[in-house]
């Protein structure tokens, strides 16, 4: 498995199996074994997931030790806060039957993030963080916790597909040393996302699934990625993807799909900042 080295010097797989949308506790615990018995060790989790139970059984049935997984979960907005930020952390951590996070990310960037900042960095100085970052934090909220604050993120973790390519945020995020980590590598299937014409002619040329050749487009960026399938034999073909190479000329083809817009929401919405903003409990 290819990794990528942190800021901080930890080292993260560059793929990883995510839980997002699998609430189901035994359909969970199945599928993380699955990914596990398959060879993953990257597993993405999070508290408003609901299935860090689940996570955190399947690992510790696997028999793989703790050491050799790279567990990350996050913060929830109604945790927001110092307080608040510390409290989630250990709840995370009881459910997850582990004593220690590879990963921690904020969720949103919305709340008192500079509180919950300055706990998570306790929590990492104390070693039950190995490393902290943030999610769905655009190149001017992730500059205002750097200048903010001591420790730089190591993560951003943001839709990033073929359809919302980030180039530009990925050059930003470079240049001040934070990890690019995708999440929704598949769009979760919008603009049929799996029989692209493009994407498939792609795959047809290597002998891969249009599903592999996003994956490999990602990874050949630097990108870290977390697609999430609940079926077996997808979980062993999307790992199935370092055994090949895409050329120039297809890596520049991929760039034609860019729509330069997200295919959910705008984190920069602001009725969808409201929306966040009446979950959060102060």
């Amino acid at each position: 498995m290819k990794i990528v080295v942190l800021n901080n010097c930890v080292k993260m797989p560059i793929l990883g199996y995510g839980v997002y949308q699998i609430a189901a506790y035994y359909e969970c615990k199945r599928c993380v074994l699955d990914a596990i018995d398959v060879g993953y060790r990257s597993i993405d989790t999070a508290a408003a997931y609901q299935n860090e139970e689940a996570v955190g059984a399947a690992i510790i049935e696997s028999g793989v030790d703790r050491k050799e997984i790279f567990l990350t979960s996050k913060l929830w907005i109604s945790h927001v806060g110092y307080e608040a930020t510390k409290k989630a952390v250990e709840e995370s951590l009881n459910k997850l039957q582990t004593d220690y996070l590879d990963l921690y990310l904020i969720h949103q960037p919305f709340g008192d993030v500079h509180g919950s900042w300055r706990a998570m960095e306790k929590l990492y100085h104390d070693g039950t963080l190995k490393a902290i970052g943030v999610s769905n934090f655009h190149p001017d909220r992730v500059m205002d916790l750097i200048v903010n604050n001591e420790v730089v993120p190591a993560v951003n973790q943001i839709e990033t597909h073929p359809f919302y390519q980030r180039y530009e945020d990925q050059r930003f995020l470079e240049e001040n040393d934070v990890q690019h980590e995708s999440w929704a590598p598949f769009a979760e299937g919008k603009n049929n996302t799996f029989s692209n014409e493009l994407l498939v002619s792609i795959g047809e040329k290597y002998n891969k699934s249009a599903a592999q050749i996003v994956l490999r487009w990602l990874i050949q960026r630097g990108v870290v990625v977390i697609p999430k399938t609940v079926h077996k034999e997808r979980i062993k073909e999307n790992i199935e993807v370092f055994d090949f190479e895409l050329s120039d000329g297809d890596m520049e083809s991929i760039q034609s799909l860019d729509t330069s817009k997200s295919q959910f929401f705008s984190h920069r919405d602001p009725e969808i900042i409201q929306w966040f903003s009446e979950r959060i409990e102060n």
